[in-house]
């Protein structure tokens, strides 16, 4: 029997969206998608995806989303109208979350709804009254929910564990690149080593929200006079940046390539750099603490050395595998003496190092998509513990 999913989606243009879809259609889900848009589709073309936009919301404009929520709600009926009655419902985030539970009452059967929480907002770790209420709404709204899905055991640690209030099993999937087809085995990958005379070049993809990360690496790219080059590809968020284009269009040694397709473009964009900036201070000391990112696993699996802070969890992920560069402090100073020291050979025995590790570290494969789906499903036959559903990592609760 085939699980229908309702994806409760809090951004469409968002390619983690389509990737968790493409995941469970690869699971053997048939999957209906609905949720708010704030660009281009990322599903638009998707066959056997039905989509249902529930209306329009903005980065940064936490009033006006709260406003499209309560919209939503109110017309959550007439948009779910015709589809098919789902067995589970994945909210992913909060203002999603909220929801999730009326959804589940309009098809008038007790349908398990899960919580997908892959970064937490500064504001649920605000210790003011805003923060509070944010907290309040999610265990209100998470206490409909039978399980909550994260990406990092940091997360676990240090926010869903002693702050959330949730008491939810906790289904901890990384941010792993989607690899459907088999790869033929092959001998470890070769590092790309620069031509002679040519700079090394440093990919920063994905989610490019950091403002002082883009300042820290234009800065260093100036002092280095081309011995290294800044590859941006990606969505910027344009609310967390007054100039992006203007700056980056006039700084040297700094290329902007735009959006690219996940997971079909990336061997193409990350075979194209040398290094990975694995360095996100978009909420220091919080979530960017606290996250394990998409790049870091894309940039594992293509080859690219990531470089990242030490006191971070993805530090503390890159120097138990001795796979890549951490740095105590990220400054254009500290950058310029790293690279004023990198060589041929220092580059090979990183690149060695990560070409070494084994492929599942990095990727979500066909059989993992059959166990996420297995997982969903026992939530929908009241199973607990299934001895018969594939082991999938879980932290619980």
């Amino acid at each position: 029997m085939t699980l229908n999913v309702l994806y409760l989606a809090h951004d469409l243009a968002d390619a983690a969206i389509r990737r968790r879809v493409l995941t469970l259609k690869a699971g053997g889900a048939d999957v209906t998608v609905a949720g708010f848009k704030r660009g281009a589709s990322v599903l638009a073309g998707e066959q056997d995806v039905q989509t249902i936009v529930l209306g329009r919301t903005a980065d940064g404009r936490f009033a006006q989303r709260i406003a499209a929520v309560i919209s939503a709600r109110m017309t959550l009926k007439r948009g779910l109208a015709g589809i098919v009655r789902p067995d589970v419902i994945i909210a992913r985030n909060l203002e999603t979350l909220a929801l999730a539970g009326h959804a589940a009452s309009l098809f008038g059967q007790d349908i398990p709804v899960v919580y997908e929480c892959l970064d937490i907002h500064r504001l649920l770790l605000d210790e003011g009254i805003k923060g509070r209420l944010m907290r309040q709404a999610q265990r209100h709204f998470g206490s409909r929910a039978s399980l909550l899905i994260t990406s990092s055991p940091a997360f676990v640690e240090n926010f869903f564990k002693p702050r959330s209030g949730l008491d939810l099993p906790i289904l901890l999937l990384e941010n792993k690149v989607l690899a459907l087809k088999p790869e033929p085995v092959s001998e470890p990958r070769a590092p790309r080593l620069p031509e002679a005379g040519k700079p090394w070049r440093i990919g920063w993809f994905g989610a490019i929200r950091c403002r002082k990360s883009l300042d820290i690496l234009i800065d260093f790219a100036s002092r280095m006079e081309g011995k290294v080059e800044i590859v941006l590809r990606g969505r910027p968020a344009y609310s967390e940046f007054d100039d992006f284009d203007d700056k980056v269009n006039a700084a040297p040694h700094v290329e902007f390539h735009g959006a690219y397709r996940n997971p079909e473009d990336l061997a193409a964009i990350y075979h194209d750099v040398h290094f990975t900036w694995a360095i996100d201070f978009f909420e220091e000391g919080l979530n960017s603490s606290w996250l394990l990112p998409n790049r870091l696993y894309e940039g594992g699996l293509y080859g690219a050395v990531p470089i990242a802070l030490s006191a971070t969890e993805t530090g503390r992920f890159v120097e138990r595998r001795g796979i890549g560069m951490t740095l105590d402090r990220a400054t254009p100073q500290t950058l310029q003496a790293l690279f004023e020291g990198m060589t041929d050979a220092r580059y090979s025995e990183l690149a060695s190092r990560l070409a070494a590790v084994e492929r599942s570290q990095w990727v979500t494969g066909p059989a993992d998509c059959r166990a996420l789906v297995a997982r969903l499903a026992a939530l929908d036959l009241n199973i607990s513990s299934p001895a018969d559903v594939p082991a999938i990592s879980t932290v619980q609760s």
